[in-house]
């Protein structure tokens, strides 16, 4: 079992994925933007799995920040679309140091297949 944090600003969404998490045997933690991680990340999550879109704290901003404190952290990132100069928000999470992305809406199955390969120890 590992520790996952979520950060999004929809309720419903961290609702539906704490439910997936759980019925895979994950322990989740919940933030509902960036600037409410610092609490959870006390936890030390294994992985932690960010909208890139939210108010206040953006996802591009908690991977920065989680990077600079801790180069080796495990982070999705996900987002409903957008770009910035030409560039998709998840391939800018990407080169920012998420392991990998969602691209909304994504099934349980896409969810769970990219925790697993997240959690995947590196080789």
């Amino acid at each position: 079992m590992s520790r996952i944090l979520i950060v999004d600003d929809d309720e419903q969404l961290r609702t539906m994925l704490r439910m997936f998490l759980q019925s895979a045997g994950h322990e989740v933690l919940e933030a509902s933007d960036g600037r409410l991680i610092g609490k959870a990340l006390e936890q030390h999550p294994d992985l932690i799995v960010t909208d890139v879109l939210m108010p206040g704290t953006d996802g591009l901003e908690v991977i920065i920040e989680l990077r600079r404190k801790n180069p080796n952290v495990r982070i999705i990132a996900m987002s409903g679309g957008g770009s910035i100069k030409g560039q998709s928000y998840l391939t800018l999470a990407e080169k920012l140091g998420a392991k990998s992305s969602l691209a909304k809406p994504f099934s349980k199955s896409e969810f769970l297949d990219a925790v697993e390969l997240a959690l995947k120890p590196a080789s």
